[in-house]
C-alpha cells in the first residue's frame, strides 16, 4: 500500500491528464473550425456585394460620363454656331466700311474739285476788285488808304460826339432812377421801423421819505456825501427840493450805480462810510447782471441770434452809454433792425446786414481802455468772436475809414444815419459837453501814481484819487500843479476847474 499506491495513483492522474488536455485540443479545433468556416462565409457574401456594388459604381460613372460628352458636344456645337454668327455680322461691318470709305474717297474728290473751282472763281474776283479799285481811285483822285483814313476820321467824329451824348443821357437816366430807388428804400425802412426816443440827461433824481434824511446822507461834517461821491465819482445835489435828492454825472454807469445805492441806503437806513462802500460795490455788481440782461435784450429784439456772450456783454455795456443824447444800445437795436429792412429792399443777406448794424457801435463800449476809432475797435472785437468777414467789413467801414467800401458798409452807415439824423434823437451840445468831461479824467488818469478820477460840480471840478504808496504828500502838491498846467494847455473851458488831489492812507486791523 505505500510505494505501490502511490505510483499507482501518480500515473492514473498523469494519464487522466493527458486524456483530458487532448479532448480539450480536439474541442478547442473544432470550435476554431467552425468560426473559420462562418468568416469564409461572410468573406465570400463581402466579396459579392462589393462586386456588385463596383460594377453599379463603374456603370454610374459610364453613364455620367456619357452626360458629360453629350453636354460637352452641345456647348461646342452652340460656340460654333455663336463663333459663325459672330463671323458673319463681322463681315457685313467690314463690307459696310468698305462701302463708307469708297463713299469719304468719292466725297474727297468732289470736295477737291469744288474747292479747286471756288479758288478759281477767287480769282476772278480778286481780279475783277482790283479793276474796280483802280476805276473808283481814278474818278475820286484817292488812294485806298487815304479814302478809309478820311471816313475813319469823320466816322469817329460822328460816334464821339454820339458816344458822349448818349453817356451823358445814360448817367442822368441812372442817377435818376440810384436817387429814386435809394428814396424808396429809405422811405419803406423808416415806415417799418418805428421807435420810441428819449433823449438821455446828465441828473437822476431819487426820493426820499423825508428832508430829515438829507441831513443823514450828509453826515458829520459831510463825511457820508463825500464817501459817496468819492466811492461812485458823481456830484450829489443836495438842496431845497423837497424829499428829492439829484445825482448829478456825465457817466450814465456812475449814475446808475449812485441811483442804485443811494436807494438802498434810504431804505437800509444805515448810512456811514463803511456801509456806503458795501452797498456801492453790491451796486456795481447788480449793474454789470443789469448790462448782461439788457444785451441779450436787445439781440433778441433786434432779431439777431447766436451772438456770442462776450459780445452780448460787450453790447450791455452800450446801455449806459450815450451818442449826442441818443442811448447807443436803443440805437444799435434801431440800426439791425433800419439794415434788415434795407437789405431786403435791396435782396442781400439780411442776418448780415443786422448783425453788422446790431454791432456797429460795440467799439463804444471799450474805446475808452483801447485807443483807435470806435469802428476799428469795433471790427477788432467782432474779428474775435464772430468769423463772418462781411459783419467784420459792415462794422469796420459804416463811417467810410476803409480804403473800400462794401455793400455791408454802405447799408450800416445808411441805416445808421437815418437812426441817428432823425429830428430830436440827438443834441449836440450835450455831446460835447460830455467829451470835455471825459477829456478832463483823461487827462488825470495820464499821469503816473492816479488811480482813479472823477469830472464832478459839470466840469467845474475834478476830484483825483492817488496811489498812497507811489505818490507822498509833497508829490501830490507837484501832481496838482501838472494836472493844472496840462488842462490848461489842452482844454477850452469856460470860468475855471478846480482839481483837488487826494491821498488816503488805510490802516485796517481786526480784533479777536
Amino acid at each position: 500500500m505505500g510505494l505501490d499506491n502511490v505510483l499507482a495513483i501518480f500515473f492514473s492522474f498523469v494519464i487522466g491528464a493527458i486524456f483530458g488536455g487532448m479532448a480539450i485540443f480536439i474541442s478547442r479545433g473544432t470550435m476554431i473550425s467552425r468560426q473559420l468556416k462562418v468568416a469564409q462565409r461572410k468573406a465570400s457574401h463581402t466579396i459579392a456585394e462589393s462586386r456588385i456594388e463596383s460594377r453599379n459604381i463603374i456603370q454610374e460613372g459610364r453613364d455620367e460620363a456619357e452626360k458629360l460628352r453629350l453636354s460637352a458636344d452641345a456647348d461646342l456645337r452652340e460656340r460654333r454656331s455663336e463663333l459663325a454668327r459672330q463671323e458673319n455680322r463681322v463681315t457685313q461691318k467690314v463690307e459696310t466700311l468698305e462701302r463708307k470709305l469708297e463713299n469719304l474717297d468719292q466725297r474727297e474728290r468732289d470736295l477737291l474739285n469744288r474747292e479747286k473751282s471756288i479758288e478759281e472763281e477767287r480769282e476772278k474776283v480778286g481780279t475783277l476788285r482790283e479793276q474796280e479799285q483802280q476805276k473808283l481811285e481814278d474818278v475820286a483822285g484817292l488812294t485806298t488808304q487815304e479814302a478809309k483814313e478820311h471816313l475813319l476820321e469823320i466816322v469817329e467824329g460822328e460816334m464821339q460826339q454820339e458816344t458822349s451824348r448818349r453817356v451823358r443821357q445814360w448817367e442822368q437816366k441812372i442817377k435818376e432812377e440810384a436817387d429814386e430807388k435809394a428814396r424808396d428804400i429809405i422811405i419803406h425802412a423808416i415806415q417799418r421801423c418805428a421807435s420810441d426816443v428819449v433823449v438821455e440827461t446828465t441828473a437822476s433824481v431819487v426820493a426820499i421819505p423825508s428832508d430829515e434824511m438829507k441831513g443823514r446822507l450828509i453826515g458829520r461834517e459831510g463825511r457820508n456825501i463825500r464817501a459817496l461821491e468819492q466811492a461812485t465819482g458823481v456830484d450829489l445835489i443836495i438842496d431845497d427840493t423837497p424829499e428829492a435828492v439829484t445825482i448829478s454825472s456825465f457817466d450814465p454807469v456812475r449814475r446808475e450805480i449812485a441811483r442804485q445805492a443811494l436807494s438802498k441806503l434810504v431804505l437800509d437806513g444805515r448810512i456811514h462810510p463803511a456801509r456806503i462802500e458795501e452797498v456801492v460795490a453790491k451796486a456795481k455788481e447788480e449793474t454789470e447782471a443789469a448790462m448782461q440782461s439788457a444785451g441779450e435784450q436787445a439781440a433778441y429784439s433786434a432779431g439777431v441770434h447766436g451772438l456770442r456772450p462776450e459780445l452780448i456783454k460787450l453790447m450791455g455795456r452800450l446801455k449806459y452809454r450815450t451818442s449826442y443824447g441818443q442811448n447807443v444800445l436803443q440805437h444799435s437795436v434801431e440800426v439791425a433792425q433800419m439794415s434788415g429792412m434795407i437789405a431786403t429792399e435791396l435782396g442781400v443777406n439780411v442776418n448780415i446786414a443786422k448783425r453788422a448794424g446790431f454791432l456797429h457801435d460795440i467799439g463804444k463800449a471799450v474805446d475808452r481802455e483801447v485807443e483807435g476809432t470806435h469802428a476799428a475797435i469795433g471790427a477788432d472785437l467782432v474779428k474775435q468772436w464772430d468769423k463772418s468777414a462781411d459783419v467784420v467789413r459792415g462794422v469796420a467801414e459804416h463811417h467810410f475809414d476803409m480804403p473800400e467800401t462794401s455793400i455791408w458798409g454802405f447799408i450800416v452807415s445808411a441805416a445808421d444815419a437815418i437812426s441817428s439824423a432823425r429830428p430830436g434823437a440827438r443834441r449836440e451840445s450835450l455831446e460835447n459837453y460830455i467829451k470835455r468831461l471825459k477829456d478832463l479824467e483823461e487827462i488825470a488818469n495820464s499821469f503816473e501814481g492816479v488811480e482813479r478820477s472823477y469830472a464832478i460840480q459839470a466840469g467845474r471840478e475834478i476830484r483825483i484819487m492817488v496811489k498812497p504808496e507811489v505818490v507822498d504828500d509833497l508829490g501830490a502838491m507837484r501832481l496838482a500843479r501838472d494836472i493844472v498846467k496840462k488842462i490848461e494847455d489842452g482844454l477850452d473851458y469856460p470860468g475855471q476847474i478846480k482839481v483837488t488831489v487826494m491821498r488816503e492812507t488805510r490802516a485796517t486791523d481786526f480784533a479777536r
